[in-house]
């Protein structure tokens, strides 16, 4: 076991800113090169099959194809963590990456569970991680803002901010974006972990930041949307939405989807800056935590209400809703025609996106906060009592 706790460059927020027809005629030689190919196609299909950072894309919308995952899953291993797992996991390149309230942050194997190495952070950590170019990058309950080296796990960079980071960092064109509880929205460039641009706001940032299109989309518990241009941190608009957010916008066609504090889950122009619909549920009146997943017309979001929701995008009609024995704080997934998240009453569950129907559903015995990561036809995901479970599918004799 390998615990790595050095530090290499220590930032602070006030930092500066800113020939063809021979291989016809030979059908040997054809063959030989359409078989290459094939196989490096298959190698770099395979190698991008990871889940890199919080919603799995810089949109946040969180849609796996169809296919990536099975309907009948078993788990394969279970890790125990020193404490709480909040954070949702990365899998890249046959690693798993998530952090701990026990201020450890693991990489584990894939296939079997088994511990690959473990950093120390000087706090707890909800944070989730993001993986990019070989590099795992997240934040602890301190304000401390790490990159480590992916495969061993020594640190490369931190970056110091004034409080506590819960946000997922998102990342785009060399810059990583996250907010903080020093009520802050960063741009740090990943390369080296000098600022590029800080946002002061009114109050903490919990919720990761969407990109599209160039531009930073964040929603922050002092009510405000904000559109920023990611290179130059410059605000493109500010909208006062007045309600609490503690989640993730999800992005689609200049539209930004978020649940909010005040029982309602928001559609919001960008360019506008008009709200398109606004989306209650009749009779239960509760906070929404979790952030959406968004495929086909059709809106997936966790509510305290203990109700999955299922809301119409063009008109902010619900579709359907799925009731849980407790509050949903996990953020759902889409793949393909199904739907997977977690509940605070221990599920892991698997709807059918069109009719809410239970597809498959697994209790571990401990409230879920963390949200699924999927990739390379595996299902992770953390709990409470600091369990990590990876799932795999389950093959004809029953097992995995």
């Amino acid at each position: 076991m390998n615990l790595m706790t050095s530090t290499t460059n220590d930032r602070s927020p006030d930092a500066h800113v800113t020939s063809h027809r021979r291989i016809l005629g030979n059908t040997t030689t054809l063959a030989l090169v359409l078989a290459i190919a094939a196989s490096v196609v298959a190698a770099a299909s395979q190698a991008d099959d990871a889940w890199r950072s919080f919603r799995y894309e810089s949109a946040l919308n969180a849609v796996l194809p169809a296919g990536a995952l099975a309907d009948e899953l078993a788990p394969a291993w279970m890790f125990e963590a020193g404490d709480s797992v909040e954070s949702t996991a990365a899998i890249v390149d046959g690693r798993v990456y998530f952090g701990s309230l026990d201020t450890f942050f693991y990489a584990l194997d894939l296939q079997t569970g088994e511990e690959l190495w473990r950093f120390q952070a000087s706090a707890e950590i909800k944070s989730s991680p993001s993986v990019f170019d070989g590099v795992v990058y997240f934040g602890d309950e301190l304000g401390a803002f790490h990159a480590l080296d992916a495969v061993t796990g020594a640190e490369k960079w931190v970056f110091n901010t004034g409080a506590g980071i819960v946000s997922a960092a998102n990342y785009a064109d060399g810059k990583l974006v996250f907010g903080s509880y020093d009520n802050s929205l960063y741009a740090i460039e990943a390369a080296d972990g000098s600022l590029a641009w800080r946002i002061q706001t009114e109050g903490y940032v919990n919720g990761t930041p969407a990109i599209a299109d160039g531009k930073v989309v964040s929603v922050g518990c002092d009510g405000f949307c904000r559109v920023v241009d990611l290179q130059d941190g410059s605000i493109a608009s500010e909208v006062q939405t007045w309600a609490y957010v503690g989640g993730s916008p999800a992005v689609v066609d200049g539209v930004a989807y978020f649940g909010t504090f005040e029982n309602q889950v928001l559609a919001l122009d960008l360019t506008t800056g008009e709200t398109v619909w606004q989306y209650e549920h009749p009779e239960r009146k509760f906070p929404y935590y979790s952030s959406a997943a968004i495929a086909d017309g059709r809106l997936l979001i966790g509510g305290r209400d203990k109700l999955m929701h299922a809301i119409d995008v063009a008109t902010g009609e619900g579709l359907w809703t799925h009731r849980m024995r407790a509050r949903i704080d996990s953020s759902p997934v889409i793949v393909g025609d199904r739907v997977l998240f977690g509940a605070s009453s221990g599920e892991i569950t698997m709807l059918d996106v069109s009719s809410g129907e239970l597809v498959w559903e697994f209790q571990t015995g401990s409230s879920i906060i963390a949200s699924p990561a999927i990739a390379e036809g595996r299902l992770v995901i953390g709990t409470e009592d600091g369990q990590v479970y990876g799932f795999a599918p389950v093959d004809g004799a029953g097992t995995p």
